[in-house]
């Protein structure tokens, strides 16, 4: 500080100047010095600093140094240092105004308190970004906690900044939130029950980043693509994102597919319903015919005594020789109770391919691989059609 003094009085010395401009010189030499200085710092730190750690970081075989000493935070650390140098210099430059050292110091207060607000949050980000090794759980569980550190960081800096403005103690304004605690839970309720449900939807494993999740009470059916403890956004088939609340997770019901997808198949059930009308007794030429093309052995037909029975016994005997059907899991037909559409017959069985398009076409081809076998048996497929025009 006397050192710039002593300078600046040498510059206006060498110049020559005297009389009433000296002051003005001297003022406006000082604010030159005071930018200069301001600037060299931050090339300063921006050109040597910055580079130097990353140099460090990047010759170390751990990841966490990268991030948390990544460029994102090192230049936040960079724009405190002009702003503190300026805020060191102000009472130098302006010592003759009062009033404008006052102005000039609380905004650059203001600045610092900002760019440190910046430094933490990124800070956070960049621990959030860190993969642990350990259950994604417990990861997502950070992320969530990272997200409510953010909250009370930004939270506490709007007080800081408040206090700056009104020129009263932070911890003034911290008791007096007491009183006012009421009014804010009841302002804020909403925003409190999403951050406790978000809490909840992660702590108790319900849903991760990557899941297929179908919420029946929104337009939610894809892809969670991002998670935090107000917002969860989904990724529809048709490539839109949905936004929900955790409160509507947690509260309603919704499915979510991760079962499915580390399971060997995709589980899939298909009714088939038959005119009861030619549901008939097994006759020597439905025996004889299913022997001759080799649909069933001698044993199977005599433990079937009617031609859906046959059919039943069929369509469950070929379904594992499908090569779309995982044979390994469990696979069925059988026969549910009689409806006014007729006698159902449910398939049972998981297809290998769990993706949506190959499933849906595969499951059709099943489908309608039943329906071409069914008038071998003597069967009909119901019409209700038919049925209201007899």
């Amino acid at each position: 500080m006397v050192e710039i003094s002593i300078f600046v009085e040498r510059m206006i010395g060498l110049l020559g100047m005297t009389g009433s401009i000296v002051p003005i010189a001297r003022h406006i030499l000082l604010m030159f010095v005071a930018v200069f200085l301001s600037w060299f710092s931050y090339f300063l730190c921006l050109k040597i600093f910055v580079p130097m750690i990353e140099h460090i970081t990047e010759r170390t075989s751990s990841k966490w140094d990268s991030l948390l000493l990544g460029r994102k935070v090192l230049v936040s650390a960079c724009r405190i240092v002009p702003a503190y140098v300026i805020f060191k210099l102000l009472p130098l430059v302006f010592f003759q105004e009062h009033l404008a050292k006052v102005i000039l110091e609380q905004l650059t207060a203001i600045y610092i308190t900002w760019a440190v607000t910046k430094l933490i949050l990124a800070l956070i980000n960049a621990f959030r970004d860190i993969e642990f090794h350990q259950s994604s759980s417990t990861q997502q569980y950070l992320q969530s906690f990272c997200g409510v550190l953010k909250i009370v960081v930004i939270f506490i800096s709007v007080i800081f900044i408040i206090s700056l403005l009104i020129n009263k103690s932070p911890m003034r304004l911290f008791a007096s939130l007491g009183a006012t605690s009421a009014i804010l839970m009841l302002v804020f309720k909403d925003t409190i029950e999403g951050l406790v449900a978000g809490i909840r939807l992660t702590s108790n494993d319900m849903v991760h980043r990557g899941d297929w999740i179908t919420v029946p009470s929104t337009n939610a059916d894809g892809e969670v693509i991002d998670m935090s403890l107000t917002t969860v956004k989904v990724r529809n088939s048709d490539n839109t994102i949905v936004t929900v609340s955790p409160k509507t997770l947690v509260d309603g019901s919704f499915q979510n597919w991760k079962g499915m997808q580390l399971a060997d198949g995709r589980q899939a059930k298909r009714k088939i319903f038959f005119d009861i009308q030619h549901v008939k007794p097994v006759s020597e030429e439905l025996k004889n015919e299913c022997l001759a093309k080799g649909y069933l052995t001698q044993e199977e037909i005599q433990n079937n005594s009617t031609n859906i029975g046959l059919y039943r016994t069929y369509i469950e005997k070929n379904l594992p020789k499908i090569d779309y059907i995982n044979e390994n899991l469990t696979y069925l037909v059988r026969s549910l109770e009689p409806t006014p559409y007729g006698l159902p017959l449910e398939l049972y069985f998981f297809l290998k391919n769990k993706e949506w398009k190959p499933y849906e076409h595969q499951l059709a081809e099943i489908v309608e691989w039943c329906y071409v076998k069914a008038p071998e048996f003597g069967l009909k497929i119901y019409d209700r059609c038919l049925d209201f025009e007899k």
